[in-house]
């Protein structure tokens, strides 16, 4: 992709799944990268496995302290953000009325205040650099309705409702667009689908099969890059057709 070569990246959750991928896919093309993640060991596998990272932090995102703590360690590293990939999330599945408030405010914390948390500080810096590309983590869940997901729902709704306000805040100097994937096949997934649940996903989305974390990975590239460079505030689904017809319609 053109311009990517020596752009600064930060990518939170970038220790496994689409983050890692997505780690994978900057440092190919020359980018300076950066993962984030809460994820101790996770952080430890993917600096050794990836050998290029410029560095790697460890911060929840969801605590807004330790998010400005990870930043002025990446002020340190490299001195200023061109590029955001706002990626860290998790998902709990369980039906709306057994929704404990703990298991409520930790979906809303990590995946809709996290994301906030974490655009402003980069936001900060890209505006004092003279500007950037924030790229949020939004869902299919946020543009229709699942069942037993009420709370990632709600979150990844948010998301994309942040991400047109932020593009209209934050423009000309720097573009802010949300990326919404169906079903990926990640470390998360998997954890809440068994083999058969997942195949018969499979068969209702017209392309016959999740998504693999590179493709989303490649998209993030695109949106970031300057062949993307009149592209702001929107919302890019990444699918497989899931949502053309409606899943449950088929």
């Amino acid at each position: 992709m053109r311009g990517l070569a020596d752009k600064r990246v930060l990518i939170t959750g970038g220790a496994s799944g689409i983050g890692a991928a997505t780690a994978r896919r900057f440092v190919a093309e020359g980018a300076r990268v950066i993962v984030l993640d809460r994820d101790e060991a996770g952080l430890q596998t993917i600096a050794t496995e990836l050998s290029g990272l410029t560095g790697a932090l460890r911060a929840d995102v969801a605590d807004p302290d330790s998010v400005t703590l990870a930043f002025h360690e990446l002020d340190a590293l490299c001195g200023g953000l061109d590029v955001l990939i706002n990626n860290a999330g998790i998902s709990i599945r369980h039906p709306f009325s057994e929704i404990a408030v703990e298991d409520w405010c930790r979906v809303i914390d990590t995946n809709l205040n996290g994301v906030f948390f974490v655009a402003q500080q980069a936001a900060s810096r890209m505006l004092a650099g003279g500007g950037g590309v924030i790229l949020n983590m939004g869902s299919t869940n946020g543009l229709v309705g699942y069942r037993n997901y009420a709370d990632y729902n709600a979150s990844k709704a948010g998301v994309i409702e942040l991400t047109r306000s932020l593009a209209l805040e934050l423009a000309p100097s720097i573009r802010v667009n949300v990326v919404c994937p169906g079903y990926v096949l990640t470390p998360m997934q998997q954890a809440e689908y068994t083999p058969e649940m997942i195949e018969a996903v499979n068969s209702k989305i017209p392309l016959g099969r999740h998504a693999d974390p590179q493709e989303v990975a490649a998209l993030f590239a695109f949106l970031a890059s300057d062949d993307a460079a009149y592209i702001t505030g929107q919302s890019f689904v990444i699918d497989g057709g899931e949502v053309a017809g409606g899943l449950a319609s088929r």
